[in-house]
């Protein structure tokens, strides 16, 4: 079918109407769309060739437009909701129509108001809609090196891989589980440190500094949690890693190091079952 959905396309006229143009393939005259008068240019004649982004007006029928939208196809980009209706929220994408984005593809509740990353896909309708699933369209080749530090926004939470992250709202990035320790939410915009470029070119990022320089910030926080907990933890780094975890937003091992550190300074003193500040 020469007449794409959700892409820019350069196309013919082929008849004037009184409400508009009508374009085509020169060679394939037959599948027109209309591009209403509004957004006919003046002297604009048969034979000549516009540049048009095809989508389903309020009354699905196909209609060109001379506006570049926010999203087509095989891009992602971040939009704002205008409202949210009965199957699903819509954004605002720079058309006079809004673009629905259904509640099964939405990931965690999406209000008004709100800003979501999402990309374009085709229904089973026919219909453009939005989709919070960007996996597939994120960029995986960055000009970005181990160590670089990058800005994303994370867009699903995996419980078996760990968090997803579109780096600079375009690449496609995971921080791996074994990096993770709650510390991040959906739809949550972090800074990362890359840890490793992989063969495909996507990003594997940490939260979290080099080991050396993330104790003395892990110092700090256990110190402020000896305060809120009035000077004394009611776990040691012997406890299990999931309430070291849960209480901490550390690892086991990163736990230690930082209690090893503060042991040194002498600002705490470890029980068989607690940990007081000195």
């Amino acid at each position: 079918m020469s007449l794409r959905l959700g892409e820019i396309q350069k196309l013919e006229i082929v008849k004037k109407v009184e409400f508009g143009v009508y374009l085509a393939e020169s060679d394939r005259e037959e599948e027109r769309v209309l591009l209403p008068i509004k957004q006919v240019p003046a002297g604009a004649n048969i034979g000549d060739i516009m540049e048009v982004f095809l989508y389903k007006d309020s009354k699905d029928r196909m209609i060109a437009t001379t506006k570049r939208p926010k999203l087509i196809l095989g891009e992602v980009a971040l939009l704002n909701v205008a409202q949210v209706g009965k199957i699903g929220a819509f954004l605002d994408w720079g058309l006079e129509k809004d673009l629905l984005l259904p509640f099964k593809q939405q990931r965690g509740r999406v209000r008004e108001g709100d800003q979501v990353l999402v990309s374009l896909y085709v229904d089973k309708s026919e219909r453009l809609c939005a989709t919070m699933n960007v996996y597939e369209s994120l960029l995986a080749g960055s000009s970005y090196q181990k160590e670089d530090r990058v800005t994303g926004r994370v867009y699903e939470i995996s419980n078996n891989f760990g968090a997803f992250v579109a780096v600079d709202d375009k690449y496609s990035a995971l921080i791996p589980k074994k990096e993770l320790f709650g510390e991040v939410e959906l739809g949550q915009v972090i800074s990362a440190r890359v840890i490793k470029v992989q063969e495909d070119g996507r990003l594997l990022l940490s939260i979290r500094d080099k080991a050396y320089l993330q104790i003395d910030k892990d110092a700090e926080k256990i110190l402020s949690l000896l305060d809120s907990y009035e000077g004394s933890l009611p776990f040691t780094d012997k406890s299990a890693p999931e309430v070291i975890t849960h209480e901490t937003g550390m690892s086991k091992n990163e736990f230690k190091r930082a209690i090893g550190h503060l042991l040194k300074e002498k600002k705490i003193q470890i029980g068989e079952k607690s940990i007081r500040r000195l």
